[in-house]
């Protein structure tokens, strides 16, 4: 099930950019119909998110003082609070993975509250996107398993400590690592896809007044969504570089 989305952002994104995009896949053999809606709104819609978010960070970072502005304030917070998490779960070397885990806990966020902005839609309410964060983390985790231990070291835990259940323990082990991806992106969608289709539905009952309630509490299930993600990404990242330690 999906929510049909007719932006004018989105026919519009196609108009300017969907032909030469068409006409550029049509080299590969990839051979479009309909250039007009070549781009999906999800893309469109990510685009729009990522573009925002690179402008308001560049303009908060713009001029960084040593006693910060209002914007410079927030934005340190912000680190702050992604720093402590990393560390509280990781250890200290959490701080190298900030990069990786702000940047998709960030967007994760804006993506989720840009549906509440009329005309706009939340990418994240689209599976595409969540499983694309998701694979995003998956991928990320398991190669600084692997630079923090060497292949080898790494992927010997996926046979588990006793040789004689290795049989046994590597379609485990391999079946638990891909659920990951399933529990991040289902969990996601599912939340801001319920949460989206819950206020078009109070929408088309009482345009004005009624929504305001569920659009309120939209925001702060926006939020906790993206805490989950980051929480359940930095146990990830910590399983992945810890078992050096343990084997150690």
């Amino acid at each position: 099930m999906e929510l049909e989305h007719n932006l004018a952002i989105v026919d519009l994104f196609n108009r300017a950019f969907g032909k030469p995009l068409a006409a550029f896949f049509g080299l590969f053999g990839i051979h479009v119909h309909d250039p007009n809606h070549f781009v999906p709104d999800y893309i469109v819609m990510s685009l729009i998110v990522a573009v925002l978010l690179i402008l308001i960070f560049s303009l908060a970072t713009r001029k960084i003082q040593v006693i910060p502005s209002s914007g410079q304030s927030v934005l340190e917070l912000i680190v702050q609070a992604f720093e402590s998490q990393l560390t509280e779960i990781v250890g200290e070397e959490g701080r190298k993975f900030l990069p990786l885990v702000a940047t998709v806990g960030i967007f994760i966020f804006a993506a989720n509250l840009i549906g509440l902005v009329p005309g706009m839609m939340s990418p994240t309410s689209k599976l595409n996107v969540t499983v694309a964060c998701a694979l995003v983390v998956f991928f990320y985790y398991h190669w600084q398993g692997i630079k923090s231990q060497g292949p080898g070291r790494y992927l010997k835990h996926f046979f588990g400590p006793i040789p004689a259940l290795a049989p046994l323990m590597l379609p485990i082990e391999i079946i638990s690592h891909f659920s990951r991806i399933v529990s991040l992106s289902v969990r996601l969608f599912g939340n801001i896809f319920a949460e989206e289709l819950l206020i078009v539905v109070m929408l088309s009952i009482i345009p004005f007044f009624l929504p305001l309630p569920f659009m309120a509490i939209a925001i702060f299930t926006s939020l906790i969504q993206a805490f989950v993600f980051v929480l359940l990404s930095c146990i990830y990242i910590a399983g992945a570089v810890a078992h050096e330690e343990e084997h150690s």
